[in-house]
């Protein structure tokens, strides 16, 4: 019996060895997220001290650059980043909605498979495609087409008029917001497709047979179970609206001010591709690296409440 209980004791202890082993190895790997996160943060704002340290609060506030004399106020590329998101969020989430539902609740079994595939497919096209064709495609076709009479009928409407009162060169901020929202459509149309077909069958069915419509079935059923998780698609959307580069380079016009929906402006994203190549001192590269900081900083909050918005969904539907 000792040499069976030796080599029982022997085995445990390898075993114990292992598993510690493994917890290490996924604690490593966990930390390894959080010491890049802080990393980067970190080295963003080291490297926008200058910046912020000769421009101060003006950083926020103005809308001032001018690299030939050292003069750098970020309103412009941030107010560009978050409306160019916005925009592209306001399209993009109906109709990822209407994608999904018709794929999980009308369409026939035999288009099912090509339209999910055609959707991952857009999803893996570089941005840098989108962004040609937006500038070679689309701008041409808004600029001759739609931007003509939203300049002429949208510049009368009350309250919102100054947001299209530009001439209709296809070119600025809503061309930026439509192209990022097809890029953003696969992404959130995926998450809310997958987790539609999560919704046990038995509901729905029971819903259908006591004489519910699909809209019903839809509003009453479908989004109640899985609404954490859209509103996790919708925020990854966002998300990487707020972070692309080159698609919104093309079509932005790339113009470091202020400026309504029809006219050229900037991104955080699209300013630091242009410029940073090309900065010849030190204080420009400062300020170049604090605009990345500030993109790291909206795109943080931005997951930020999207995670409380997930954690106070989760409490209430335990309550």
């Amino acid at each position: 019996m000792a040499p069976a209980t030796s080599e029982l004791d022997l085995l445990a202890r390898r075993d114990a060895r292992a598993d510690r082993l493994f917890r290490l190895s996924v604690a490593a790997a966990g930390f390894f997220v959080l010491a890049g996160l802080v990393g980067a943060a970190l080295t963003m704002a080291w490297g926008g001290r200058e910046a912020f340290a000769t421009f101060g609060s003006g950083f926020f506030t103005s809308d001032n650059w001018d690299p030939g004399n050292l003069v750098f106020g970020g309103l412009a590329p941030i107010v560009g980043t978050l409306i160019t998101a916005a925009i592209a969020l306001l399209i993009a989430v109906p109709v990822s909605f209407g994608i999904a539902l018709f794929l999980t609740e009308v369409a026939p079994p035999w288009l099912r498979g090509p339209v999910s595939t055609a959707i991952e497919l857009l999803a893996g096209i570089p941005s840098i495609i989108y962004g040609m064709w937006g500038l070679f495609v689309l701008v041409p076709f808004l600029s001759q087409h739609v931007y003509p009479a939203l300049s002429e009928h949208g510049s009368k409407l009350p309250l919102i008029g100054s947001w299209f009162d530009a001439p209709p060169i296809g070119i600025g901020m809503l061309t930026a917001g439509l192209v990022l929202s097809i890029m953003i459509i696969p992404f959130i149309a995926s998450v809310m497709r997958e987790v539609f077909l999560t919704v046990p069958t038995r509901l729905k069915e029971s819903a259908y047979a006591l004489g519910s419509t699909t809209f019903e079935v839809v509003w009453d059923i479908v989004l109640p179970y899985t609404r954490s998780a859209v509103i996790g698609g919708i925020f990854l959307g966002l998300g990487r609206a707020l972070g692309e580069t080159m698609a919104v380079t093309f079509v932005l016009g790339n113009a470091n001010r202020l400026a309504n929906l029809l006219e050229p402006s900037s991104s955080i994203a699209a300013t630091i591709a242009n410029e940073f190549g090309e900065a010849f001192a030190d204080l420009h590269r400062s300020s170049l690296l604090a605009l990345g900081f500030v993109l790291f900083i909206v795109t943080f909050v931005v997951l930020s409440i999207a995670k409380l918005m997930l954690m106070s969904l989760k409490r209430r539907e335990g309550k």
